[in-house]
């Protein structure tokens, strides 16, 4: 008996790193060192650079997002996900995404499923401006049904530390800045996979809002918010940063508020994505409960004192992100009024 007898072919993991490898060096900086293959990815900072550099990490996966690629047969974006996922929630520190490492894993390793997964991954790097600095593919027999995998990332980033941003300074009075999702990005996609079968939908099935297909529609990648909060950082006073993923508005606003501080978020001064009522309608979902499940068209938040806002607006547009004053910090306990 082989290794392949038993379901692991490792000449086809070689090839997957032949192919892959031109995808990563697309995906580079110039503190990279070496390439794909080693143990290890080694990258060399550049200390000169800060004073008192601190190094953000973080990682995160798709979730069943994972399952609307598998139903709909298509894997070129939810490597962007990926990567989105991780970057964005490091950033909101203030942190440059240095490099990202990614793990994938699957029962069989299909050539063109994988380089498609992983050609998504090196475009949220190039997004990021980071480094796909290495990863691991695992082929697991038996461990996931045919066609299926599981994506994981890893992100690391550095800061002044003079420069974190951390929501200490946040105080009443402070304004509330939404920036505008791509539609649903990396969450609820197990409440949207129920809306789904009590409706009988395909990922054939076109979409009303668009002229695509649903699987398409759902598949929209999460935007990716590095550069325009590093940006803004040298421009503004950024005071707090929230993404707005797992949990929605209701759940991650508040965990950049300080003691004594609340959340009161205007209904109604965005642009809410049809996905969003598309949901809701065919699940009879309660408002309360989709603010608290989706980001409803806000992908991230920013919090900065009234004086800041209009430059920080007039960014916001000269980088073609679509943003509006959502609300205000208010004095209470942490939490999310909405009026």
């Amino acid at each position: 008996m082989t290794y392949k007898d038993a379901g692991v072919d490792v000449e086809a993991g070689e090839r997957f790193v032949r192919k892959i490898a031109p995808l990563a060096r697309s995906a580079s900086r110039p503190e990279v060192m070496g390439g794909l293959g080693g143990f290890a990815g080694l990258f060399a900072l550049r200390a000169k650079r800060w004073k008192s550099p601190v190094l953000v990490s973080g990682t995160d996966g798709v979730g069943t997002k994972l399952k609307i690629a598998f139903m709909a047969g298509r894997h070129d974006t939810v490597g962007i996900d990926l990567v989105a996922m991780c970057v964005n929630d490091i950033v909101v520190t203030g942190a440059e995404p240095l490099f990202f490492l990614d793990y994938f894993a699957t029962g069989k390793l299909a050539l063109d499923q994988s380089v498609a997964v992983i050609r998504g991954i090196t475009a949220g790097c190039r997004q990021a401006g980071c480094a796909l600095l290495g990863g691991e593919t695992a082929e697991m027999p038996s461990f996931y049904p045919p066609g299926e995998y599981d994506l994981a990332g890893f992100a690391v980033g550095v800061v002044e530390r003079s420069k974190i941003i951390d929501g200490r300074k946040i105080r009443p009075g402070h304004v509330l800045i939404g920036l505008a999702s791509s539609g649903l990005h990396s969450n609820g996609f197990s409440m949207v996979r129920a809306v789904l079968r009590k409706m009988n939908l395909t990922m054939k099935d076109r979409w009303r809002a668009t002229d695509q297909s649903l699987g398409d529609a759902l598949l929209t990648p999460t935007r990716i918010y590095v550069k325009t909060v590093l940006k803004a950082t040298g421009t503004i006073r950024l005071l707090g940063v929230a993404h707005i993923t797992g949990g929605g508005i209701t759940g991650n606003l508040p965990r950049i508020l300080p003691p004594g501080c609340a959340a009161e978020v205007q209904v109604g001064t965005w642009k809410v994505p049809a996905i969003f009522p598309f949901v809701q309608e065919g699940g009879a979902v309660a408002d309360d409960e989709m603010y608290r499940t989706f980001n409803m068209g806000i992908g991230m938040i920013w919090v900065a004192p009234k004086a800041d806002v209009p430059a920080a607006l007039a960014l916001l547009s000269k980088c073609r992100q679509p943003a509006s004053v959502i609300g205000r910090v208010v004095a209470g306990d942490p939490g999310v009024t909405y009026v």
